[in-house]
């Protein structure tokens, strides 16, 4: 009987440190870190995926990596710059998010270039909180949770009302990824687009009769593989996924909720968007419904990402469609 009473209490001991070197070594993977020029960056990090938030200059996803890879395009002109009201603004690289509608919102510098505060949650988990926006009417909170095994990446948005007026916004999310890469989005029945996508310019036209040969549409999936002739166009999919094949072999996920019941409140009631620049930049932006915020209320909008491996196809118009679904379902189940 006592050897059986010491063997459970050694028992005890050994998951009591095991749960303590545990513990130490989750809490190592969330800390402040020096980042491109800014200080006190927050970095969340797991086996093989890592993410730097930046506070500096509007609350930005600054890397989102997979074993050293970076998925997210960083301007280097842009390292440690900060927003000062007399100085020239600048159009910010990194992992952005917004609010919308995108042509009426008037402009909100504090909010998309101004110092935000960065917070440690728990192991895997992060927020950035912006100052009250006087312009809007709102102050913004992005919180950020790495899974402690995959890549996937929890991105949530919330939209406060700190005005005594109701107002409506949307989310928006403006992902600059690297360049070079294939985008490809699910497409739903009953698109409003007749060629399922629009294509802004030249100036202010929504063309909705769009022709491009760096755009088709296969198998139920559109495609984007190569520069477009413009380079903003615009969706209005709810299948609530899209994908981005990168030239270092890695595929980009996003999943996020859509509602075909509620209103869109973007001027072609879009749920998606792509900016894709030259063999610069991807932008990668899922949109959200309007949200009609009382004064003291809030909303928010969650977007999920993956990164995982994927060969980059040895030509642009031969993607396996069937594969890229497979290999993005094994992620979303």
């Amino acid at each position: 009987m006592k050897k059986t009473c010491a063997h459970f209490v050694l028992f005890l001991m050994s998951v009591f440190l095991n749960k303590n070197a545990y513990t130490k070594n989750e809490k190592a993977n969330t800390n402040f870190i020096d980042y491109i020029g800014y200080s006190n960056c927050i970095k969340l990090e797991n086996k093989n995926t890592r993410v730097i938030l930046g506070p500096h200059c509007g609350g930005r996803i600054l890397e989102y990596s997979w074993k050293g890879q970076n998925t997210i395009y960083l301007d280097p002109a842009h390292d440690g710059w900060v927003y000062h009201a007399d100085k020239p603004i600048i159009d910010p690289s990194g992992g952005r998010f917004d609010i919308g509608p995108e042509s009426i919102i008037p402009k909100h510098p504090k909010l998309w270039l101004g110092k935000w505060t960065a917070e440690i949650i728990d192991s895997h988990s992060a927020r950035l909180i912006s100052t009250e926006d006087e312009v809007t009417g709102t102050q913004l909170t992005r919180e950020f949770q790495l899974d402690k095994l995959s890549s996937r990446l929890i991105c949530k948005q919330i939209i406060k009302n700190v005005s005594n007026e109701t107002k409506t916004f949307c989310h928006w999310g403006r992902t600059f990824a690297v360049g070079e890469g294939i985008c490809l989005i699910p497409l739903t029945q009953n698109s409003r687009f007749p060629e399922k996508y629009i294509m802004y310019g030249p100036g202010p036209v929504m063309n909705y009769r769009p022709e491009d040969p760096n755009i088709r549409i296969r198998d139920g999936m559109l495609e984007i593989i190569g520069t477009p002739k413009r380079p903003k166009l615009g969706m209005d999919a709810y299948t609530g996924w899209f994908c981005y094949l990168m030239k270092n072999d890695l595929m980009f996920i996003k999943r996020y909720p859509t509602y075909p019941n509620r209103v869109y409140n973007e001027m072609a009631a879009l749920t998606i968007s792509i900016w894709y620049y030259k063999d610069k930049v991807c932008e990668l932006e899922p949109i959200g419904p309007m949200e009609t915020i009382l004064p003291g209320q809030s909303a928010s909008f969650t977007e999920e990402w993956w990164i995982i491996p994927y060969e980059f196809p040895s030509q642009r118009t031969e993607v396996n469609l069937e594969r890229v679904k497979q290999a993005v379902n094994l992620e979303l189940k």
